[in-house]
């Protein structure tokens, strides 16, 4: 009898081609039932007059000169999407520096947010019901600024309009690439909820959601109206090690790849099981003075390495019979063993508002919210013994330059315990045999230490709290020609970040001379011992914002296409950040040294001007004027055209200028960060180190010293910073021939010109360093100081930081550069422009059977960045690698929706696509050339090795079904990537998520998942 999970399987299976057929002739109940492929315009009955995103004034025509996406609440419950963020990221216009809560081990770990036209997350404006909120504490790649998504209740929204445009004229800094307004219900009467559970087909992934709103209060008859909402969420995780290969493993020798898992095959690698070498030791109260040489064996010129504990290894060992190290090991797959795919996630949020209507042609509103976003993180691997300082520590706490050492004594107060009376042999060194040995021989005697403290467990857990509250008056005058608007808002984000398993440096030096760890057999330590090692660290930082805007609309007079209107306003900000230093003191290793400090006030003006000079043709002009407290100020102009010659058909433009103000950790005089990029040394610097150089790539020889691992970038916060600019346009058509079908293709160009860059050199920065690397030098630290030459004349501000210490096995080649000191400028541009698409077909098939069919899709047509030293290419490939955390710029993201709907029953499917990503990155010295010096396959002349140079295009079909049993109850069944689609192989992708994106292909690495719920409303 088979398992019943193989039984759900095997029936999952057999059922998905079935239901992908009847998903993609299906339709909703609605005209705006799916948000992959959303529609142009709000829902809004005819002849109703709203506000629509990127403008001040009301209009019945929803279709302004900007494009504009719309997400309704009908429609997102349809496609089965229950975060904002799902919602805004599944937008194709959605490019690089699009961030996922999958993302776990960047600057932003545990937040989400929107990167639109792939310009960065702090070029997209996010607000609330037309108001901003406060920026998640933290900066993503330590600089970039953004309104946490995670922190937004789903279960009130309205809808969501996300205007691809550029709107600084109507709303100020960052809304470069777009601006996204989430807009939340304005009343609510009566009792609703939603109850919602499921699971992924593997057992894993549990999902647990609920809301419930109360309300009461006619607003229309009484004239006030209050509710309040409650929600919750939680989503379980889902480790690599349960999707398997590809995902478990940096070993991809099994598809013809490379091998850069280090663990099972070395013995000068960090891994659970300790290997110690014969060294000296010239201070014996320090275990950080170990010697750079190792004790060869007697006529060799091998050492014999000794692996601690080997008994204890749970897999078969392996034998090193060649190279300088060699011995027995115990094989290890770290990924497999510790990283995760999918962390721990919990929200819940209290949500309230009250609406009065205070007179004839008067209304006040309050709002109040409270969220808390709670996710915990443990794909960190333990930490390591060989560490190299904290940023800004000083190199003489590296525990890697040359190595730790287990001395041959310890003693109980762990200091000069070659002499004291309590001595005893250190049970962790197999080199201390002789208990009467003297002060010298225990100094030839030290155990240089590889090891991973496998018995502490690495990881975060980061608690965001957002409070955030609203107020505001409106009204009309002049029998309802003009209206006036008064709101204010406050809004706090406190996040706390708890850090486990990272080692407190003194304790690790404590417990080294006092014998207190067990290296031989870790699992004999006391809980005390290993708190005592790696206590928790909890940094609390806070951002805060308070805002007041206020602005005058009206009827100037009547033109041939309607009424001239007018808007004028102003708004006053206040802005402030606290993003602590977590490792403040520099008293933990592997711990971010990164800090943000900053305030200023926002003054602002505006005005907008809407002229229907014919019935077929509208101008639209706006403008609005900023200024900073620190002393610059910029005027963002818009201009927008509509042309409708008939009712089937329009054309419609803008043309605008916007501004990015510097960020706090980008400017602020306080603020420095160290961000880091994993890399793979070039193929000269690898033959240094016995492995081989095949046209230019690494061969690596099986040494560790030549496999990938993290470079740092130094950067500083630099007050003269000035704004970026923009200039965009767009250009498009809106078909509607009929009422069942309309269709729109916009053309949008965007230039961000003096770009604020952290070290935009610092690739070649890089570069310059490994470029001496073939060099004959008489040490290594003459071969480190040509490269630090080189990198010093890449430019100013360019400079090595922080070397790594020498190989071991191969003591006089040029040693890695672990960090490069990068500056904070002005400087280069970017240039993105695309195509956007959409079509809606809808139509009755038969009497109360009804087809709608949708598709959205975004070409990037080119993303490049404009240097002094060249163009750099980014669409269709990794780049740019920082911005998107190594996810790259896809040419082309899309979405289709087909749903039927038969009144009581609706069944839609919603298909997802990202093109194919080309594995380089020009941005990124050792990433420009992967697929012709071929980094990651052994041999570029092997048939087959161009797979490794793309990563593969990506389809993922999401289904669900809604069950009306009565007009206040329906139930509904989700399945989300319906064919269990697996993510494509990225090989160049970050070693922290190894060979897979999470960015765009996160739902093929959780694989198919069931979802069942119900809503009620009395």
């Amino acid at each position: 009898m088979l398992h019943p999970t193989t039984n759900l399987r095997r029936l999952a299976r057999s059922a998905a081609p079935l239901a992908l057929a009847l998903g993609m002739i299906a339709a909703p109940a609605h005209a705006q039932t799916t948000p992959a492929a959303p529609q142009d315009k709000p829902a809004a009955e005819e002849g109703d007059s709203i506000v629509v995103t990127g403008s001040l004034l009301r209009r019945t025509d929803t279709e302004t000169p900007s494009p504009v996406t719309v997400l309704t609440s009908d429609s997102l419950a349809k496609a089965g999407i229950t975060t904002m963020s799902d919602a805004i990221r599944s937008i194709s216009a959605d490019s690089a520096g699009s961030i996922g809560t999958g993302f776990q081990t960047g600057f932003s770990a545990g937040g989400s947010a929107v990167s639109l036209r792939g310009l960065g997350v702090s070029s997209t404006l996010v607000l609330v019901d037309g108001l901003r909120s406060t920026n998640f504490p933290i900066n993503d790649d330590g600089h970039n600024a953004y309104v946490d998504l995670n922190s937004i209740p789903f279960s009130l929204v309205d809808r969501v309009e996300v205007l691809k445009d550029g709107a600084s004229s109507t709303y100020g800094a960052d809304a470069i690439g777009g601006v996204v307004n989430i807009i939340l219900k304005k009343q609510f009467n009566g009792v609703a909820g939603t109850v919602e559970g499921g699971v992924a087909e593997r057992g894993d992934a549990g999902h647990i959601r609920a809301d419930l709103t109360v309300g009461f209060g006619d607003y229309e008859k009484s004239g006030f109206n209050f509710y309040l909402n409650g929600e919750y969420q939680r989503d379980d995780r889902v480790s690599n090690h349960d999707r398997g290969f590809p995902y478990n493993t940096q070993d991809l020798t099994a598809i013809g790849g490379n091998d850069n898992n280090t663990a099972d095959s070395g013995l000068t690698v960090n891994t659970p099981t300790a290997y110690v070498v014969r060294t000296t030791q010239s201070d014996l109260n320090n275990p950080l003075s170990g010697g750079t040489a190792v004790t060869n064996d007697p006529g060799q010129t091998y050492a014999t390495y000794t692996a601690l504990g080997i008994a204890n290894c749970a897999r078969p060992t392996y034998t090193v019979t060649t190279g300088a190290a060699r011995g027995v090991g115990c094989p290890y797959d770290l990924t497999d063993l510790y990283r995760q795919i999918q962390p721990l996630q919990e929200r819940y949020s209290l949500n309230g508002r009250l609406s009065v209507r205070l007179g004839e042609n008067v209304e006040g509103y309050v709002t109040g919210s409270f969220s808390r976003s709670y996710v915990s993180i443990t794909s960190a691997f333990p930490s390591a013994i060989r560490q190299t300082q904290p940023f800004g520590g000083s190199p003489l706490v590296a525990t890697s330059n040359p190595g730790i050492v287990l001395p041959y004594f310890v003693c109980s107060a762990g200091t000069n315990c070659a002499t004291a009376a309590d001595r005893r042999l250190n049970p962790n060194n197999p080199y201390a045999t002789n208990a009467a040995a003297t002060p010298a021989i225990a100094a030839a005697n030290a155990a240089r230490i590889y090891y991973l403290f496998g018995d502490i467990p690495g990881g975060s857990e980061r608690t965001n709290d957002v409070y955030r509250f609203s107020a505001g008056l409106n009204g009309s005058f002049g029998d309802d020609r003009w209206n006036w608007r008064l709101e204010g808002v406050y809004a706090r984000d406190n996040l706390e970040i708890t850090q486990h398993g990272l080692i407190n440096i003194a304790a690790l030096r404590q417990v080294i001379n006092t014998g207190a760890y067990n290296f031989v057999n870790p699992s004999q330590n006391s809980q005390a011992v290993r708190n005592q090692l790696a206590p928790d660290k909890t940094t609390p930082s806070y951002s805060e914002m308070y805002s007041l805007d206020a602005s005058l609309t009206g009827e100037l007079a009547t033109l041939p296409g309607g009424p001239l209107q007018l808007a004028v306003g102003g708004q006053v900000r206040r802005e402030k950040l606290e993003n602590n230093n977590q490792n403040a003191a520099l008293d933990t290793y592997g711990l971010t040294t990164s800090s943000a400090f900053g305030a200023h006030t926002v003054y602002a003006a505006f005005a907008e001007l809407d002229a229907p000079i014919l019935s077929t043709l509208d101008v639209n002009l706006s403008g609005r004027y900023d200024h900073y407290s620190e002393g610059y100020g910029r005027f963002s102009p818009k201009v927008g055209i509509k042309f409708a010659p008939v009712k089937e058909f329009a054309v419609r433009g803008t043309y605008s200028q916007g501004f990015r103000a510097p960020t706090f950790a980008e400017a602020g005089p306080r603020s420095q960060y160290a961000g880091f990029v994993t890399i793979t040394p070039p193929g000269a610097f690898c033959a240094q180190h016995g492995g081989s150089n095949n046209a230019g790539a690494c061969v690596n020889g099986g040494n560790p010293y030549n496999f990938q691992y993290s470079v740092g970038r130094g950067f500083a916060g630099n007050p003269d910073l000035e704004p970026e600019k923009s200039r965009s346009f767009t250009a498009g058509v809106i078909f509607q021939p009929a009422k069942w079908f309309s269709a729109t293709v916009d053309y949008y160009n965007v230039k961000k010109s003096n770009l604020v860059a952290n070290g935009p050199l610092a690739g070649a920065a890089i570069n310059a360093y490994y470029s001496v690397a073939g060099n004959s030098y008489a040490s290594a630290a003459a071969a480190s100081a040509a490269g630090c030459a080189a990198v010093a004349a890449v430019g100013a501000g360019y400079s090595c930081n922080l070397i790594d210490g020498v190989d071991p096995l191969f003591p006089n080649a040029l040693p890695r550069v672990l960090i490069v000191n990068a500056p904070f400028v002005n400087v280069n541009s970017d240039k993105t422009e695309g195509l956007d698409f959409s079509a809606t077909f809808s139509a009755p098939i038969s009497s109360g059977v009804k087809f709608t069919s949708r598709v959205e899709a975004t070409y990037v047509l080119r993303y490049d960045r404009d240097t002094a030293a060249g163009i750099q290419r980014f669409a269709g490939t990794f780049g740019p690698y920082d911005l998107s955390s190594g996810n790259g710029t896809p040419r082309i993201r899309g979405n289709w929706q087909n749903t039927l709907d038969f009144g009581n029953y609706t069944i839609s499917a919603t298909t997802y696509y990202v093109g194919r990503i080309k594995e380089v990155a020009t941005d990124q010295g050792n990433l420009s050339t992967a697929c012709t010096a071929n980094l990651y396959k052994v041999a570029a002349s092997a048939p087959g090795y161009e797979k490794f140079c793309y990563v593969n295009s990506f389809i993922s079909v999401d289904l669900n079904q809604t069950f009306r049993v009565a007009d206040d109850f329906t139930f509904f069944l989700n399945v989300k990537n319906l064919l269990d689609a697996r993510a494509p192989v990225a090989p160049a992708a970050y070693a922290s998520a190894p060979n897979f994106l999470t960015t765009w292909h996160y739902s093929g690495l959780i694989g198919r998942q069931f979802r069942a719920g119900a809503t009620f409303k009395f």
